[in-house]
């Protein structure tokens, strides 16, 4: 009986296929749509999920834009539950063009590298950085993108810190795991230093950020206020948080932005619903003889309604399968036409979950009313409409 029944579901889904064919089409570009534009908004997110629990990032009380001065690094590292220590400046320089945008750091090479062991550089390459004070070390994705190797000139346009600046690529790293950015370029904050020094000897000797390792993650709180407390009243006060707050600070900027994909993201799935249920509504109106043949004949209410929800799950299945499917190669186009502007650009499986969910909705609530329509006619009525 139940192949009997999904045979006669599969054969009235395509019984007027143009329709069909356009109701399906219809749901893959509504769920594809779906799914990159969640892609887009978990890639907003990437770098505060991939922050880590016990790393602290210290910076100026009042805004980035202020920097802190070097000594503070001592006081820091004398707090209690610090284990490890780092610090680093953004440099901000352009390659090229403008549109060539990718984030640049200078910072303590031994020391950054040991507190962000998910920037897997060889071992080789890294004492070759270590040596260089010109050298850098660049993400492969931003390899990939540029045509870096280890050993290129890369020259930079100073905006912040003015004039060109060449570096020598040392190294490559790879991500320890898939959310891990690598579309970053790191250099010498010594270097930086001594030239800001002999130009500009009032910025020298400051850093944009301190980075600090805690002992656990549990003892996060406490050492942020303690390392805090130590700068209270000072020329340059202090604000700590964990690295994934100082993260979602960057996102909190633009957050208009990701509220609004979000809305066009369940706009475009509440569309589709409103297709896909006259479709079911069209479909039902031009049966009511057929179904009330049915009850007719002796099968109930419930078995004709079962029909037509079927009927719509085929289809709203069938679509969100096919957009799923694409999701993913599409997905990966998308990325590599963007370039480094979305470091991290993987469609999660909270995403595909999201997109099943969604297609099963439309098929389901799709079907309501004309299930109800149908369950509810009379068999005299039904037949009567056809004549």
């Amino acid at each position: 009986m139940s192949g009997s029944f999904f045979r006669l579901i599969f054969r009235n889904a395509w019984r007027h296929r143009l329709r069909s064919g356009l109701t399906v089409l219809g749901m893959v570009v509504a769920i594809l749509a779906f799914g990159l534009l969640g892609t887009v908004v978990d890639a907003w997110y990437a770098g505060a999920e991939g922050a880590a629990a016990n790393r602290l990032i210290t910076r100026s009380s009042i805004s980035l834009v202020f920097p802190l001065p070097l000594t503070y690094k001592d006081k820091i590292r004398a707090v209690d539950g610090v284990r490890d220590l780092s610090w680093a400046n953004w440099f901000g320089g352009i390659y090229k063009e403008p549109k060539n945008f990718f984030a640049q750091f200078a910072v303590d090479g031994e020391s950054y590298f040991r507190l962000y062991p998910e920037f897997v550089v060889p071992e080789a390459q890294m004492r070759d950085f270590l040596r260089d004070r010109k050298g850098c070390i660049v993400g492969r994705k931003l390899a990939d993108t540029y045509g870096f190797k280890v050993g290129d000139t890369l020259t930079l346009k100073g905006t912040i810190y003015a004039g060109n600046w060449d570096f020598v690529v040392r190294g490559i790293y790879d991500g320890a795991k898939k959310g891990t950015d690598q579309s970053q370029m790191f250099l010498h904050w010594a270097y930086l230093n001594e030239v800001v020094k002999a130009k500009m000897p009032g910025r020298a000797n400051n850093v944009g950020v301190f980075i600090a390792e805690v002992t656990g993650a549990d003892q996060v709180a406490a050492v942020s206020r303690a390392i805090d407390a130590e700068f209270v009243n000072s020329r340059a006060e202090t604000l700590t948080e964990t690295e994934k707050a100082f993260q979602l600070g960057f996102v909190a900027m633009t957050e208009a932005i990701v509220v609004a994909i979000r809305i066009v993201s369940y706009l475009v799935i509440f569309i589709i619903m409103a297709v896909m249920a006259n479709t079911m509504a069209m479909t039902a109106r031009e049966r009511t003889a057929e179904y009330a043949t049915l009850k007719a004949l002796g099968f109930s209410p419930g078995f004709v309604a079962a029909m037509i929800c079927g009927e719509s799950l085929m289809l709203a299945g069938a679509g969100g399968l096919i957009g799923i499917g694409l999701t993913f190669p599409v997905a990966t186009a998308f990325a590599a036409k963007m370039g480094t502007l979305f470091p991290v650009f993987n469609v999660s499986e909270a995403t595909v979950l999201l997109q099943a969910g969604c297609a099963l909705t439309v098929g389901v609530v799709a079907a309501l009313l004309p299930m109800r329509r149908v369950a509810r006619l009379a068999i005299v009525d039904g037949l009567r409409a056809v004549a």
